[in-house]
């Protein structure tokens, strides 16, 4: 990590020492060390394959649950990649009892609806070990903005004295990455923790974390895979979207993706 971050009370041990780096080498096509161009660490894993890509992402995350002292705090991700992940990863991790998981984002829909991020997590790995898992307020008489207020004072009384170790994301075709999409006031965020949100394309309403929340993480960890993410992906490392915007973090950020989604990439 660079600066210690005052909101941070110090642990006498920095967040690179808490998150080993990846060890396999199973698979991997290509790893490049680009944090010379950023703020932070950031290191780009290339395989050749979208199951290869969420094997080696599961493996690092239960590397992290198994290895790590104390309890664990980890940021989940919607969409098709963490889906896959968290099938592999359910088998693998054991020290499930000290992790505290929570949504880096929800949609504003009922708990146990099929768009539910956190239904997603839950059916595939948040029912089969035992972890806390901590998900956001919903009822159809509470208005978003107050959800995520109440998440945000959750997130915070979690995360007392220390930074989340590890938060998991994926990426959109347009660059989004939690809820964080293009155009939206959630990018300009820079105090609160989880703010309502709502899609660009569909105008459908989100909950999402914020910059302040993802940049203090000792790890980020994005999941991208497919033809579709090549021009985002391309587009973020050269700055200027959602999630190039990850670079600003204070620790480290991996990027795990496959051979078609880095297929832009020089």
């Amino acid at each position: 990590m660079g600066k210690e971050d005052p909101k941070w009370p110090s642990t006498g041990e920095p967040a690179a020492d808490r998150t080993a780096r990846p060890r396999d080498s199973d698979r991997r096509d290509h790893v490049s060390n680009v944090s010379s161009q950023y703020r932070c660490h950031v290191e780009l894993i290339v395989h050749d394959t979208p199951d290869a890509a969420t094997q080696a992402a599961s493996k690092r995350i239960a590397d992290l649950i198994s290895t790590v002292e104390g309890r664990v705090s980890f940021g989940l991700a919607g969409g098709l990649a963490a889906e896959a992940t968290y099938r592999m990863l359910r088998g693998r991790a054991t020290g499930w009892d000290k992790v505290d998981a929570w949504l880096s984002d929800e949609r504003w829909v009922p708990p146990d609806h099929e768009r539910s991020n956190g239904h997603m997590a839950a059916v595939t790995l948040l029912d089969h070990v035992d972890a806390n898992f901590i998900r956001p307020r919903w009822s159809e008489y509470l208005e978003p903005e107050d959800a995520a207020a109440h998440y945000d004072a959750r997130l915070r009384s979690i995360h007392a004295g220390r930074p989340p170790d590890l938060i998991m994301l994926g990426m959109g075709a347009d660059a989004h990455v939690a809820s964080l999409f293009p155009d939206t006031p959630a990018l300009a965020e820079r105090s609160r923790w989880y703010v309502a949100n709502r899609e660009t394309g569909d105008g459908e309403d989100r909950l999402t974390a914020t910059y302040p929340l993802l940049w203090s993480a000792s790890l980020v960890l994005v999941v991208t895979l497919g033809i579709d993410k090549a021009v985002a992906l391309k587009a973020s490392f050269e700055g200027g979207t959602p999630a190039g915007q990850l670079s600003e973090a204070e620790g480290v950020v991996e990027w795990y993706v496959d051979r078609d989604a880095a297929s832009l990439l020089s």
